[in-house]
């Protein structure tokens, strides 16, 4: 009982599920992106058919995590996310969406699935993301944030887009904004991913999707992270092309039409 109620709580936490779906045949895990919260793509629910279950992940650091220290790293995200939805995800096919840092962050919990407990995606999306062995990786890596100012950091975001600028407005917001933000993309530098010659970890087919307008991904790499198909597509706007609802509408029709088509 109390191991039932623990895992529960924790489930709430780190998971917000808008439409619960019981009977769904697969469920769909999203990650979201850096400074970033659960309110876009926990709505996904709403959008998708009976048979997909959405969850988004919730980082700590933000929204009802405010009080919680952020993480430290990359594999104590991996850790969580994995102890906490270990059940389920062994108890029905899955699929992982992740925009952004959210890209990286599916990638290392996928990877360790399959490492530790040989399970896996049925299909892995990934939206806005560089192969994490990639150069364009490396680029990432090197933005000095650390160091840069607030202000920089403020226009780099508005650049990025994604943010309403009526919360910008809210000194509170901004600094909390810019806090998570910062430590999200320090987690994300900390990070490294290095393929090995022969290794290729998974067998899932990827799908990439970026914004036409958004700066040039090293997407092609992801082909090399697979034994499955890879499949790129662009669709019109910036980095938070996925905001756009047609674009939306897009992405959760071709989503289920991929995991439909995975023969669950």
């Amino acid at each position: 009982w109390f191991f039932g109620l623990f895992f529960f709580q924790e489930m709430e936490k780190l998971i917000v599920c808008v439409r619960k779906r019981p009977d769904a045949l697969c469920r769909l895990i999203c990650f979201p992106w850096a400074g970033g919260g659960t309110l876009q793509l926990a709505q996904w629910g709403t959008l998708f058919s009976d048979s997909i279950e959405v969850f988004s992940v919730r980082f700590p650091g933000r929204e009802t995590r405010l009080t919680e220290p952020f993480a430290k790293d990359m594999t104590s995200i991996v850790n969580e996310v994995t102890n906490v939805l270990l059940k389920e995800l062994k108890e029905k096919p899955f699929a992982f969406f992740g925009h952004s840092f959210g890209s990286y962050v599916s990638f290392a919990v996928a990877l360790h699935l399959k490492e530790k407990y040989g399970l896996e995606p049925v299909h892995l999306f990934i939206s806005g993301g560089h192969a994490p062995h990639s150069q364009g990786f490396l680029s990432v890596k090197s933005i000095p944030i650390s160091h840069a100012k607030d202000e920089e950091i403020l226009a780099y975001i508005k650049i990025l887009g994604g943010t309403p600028s009526v919360l910008l407005h809210s000194e509170d917001i901004r600094k909390q904004m810019l806090l998570t933000f910062r430590e999200d993309i320090r987690v994300l530098q900390a990070f490294s991913f290095q393929k090995a010659e022969m290794d290729i970890p998974f067998s899932c087919d990827i799908t990439c999707f970026n914004g036409s307008d958004d700066k040039i991904y090293d997407v092609q790499a992801w082909q090399e992270l697979t034994s499955g198909d890879t499949s790129f597509y662009e669709l019109p706007g910036g980095h938070f092309y996925l905001l756009e609802p047609s674009n939306e509408s897009f992405l959760t029709k071709h989503i289920t039409r991929c995991i439909e088509n995975a023969g669950l």
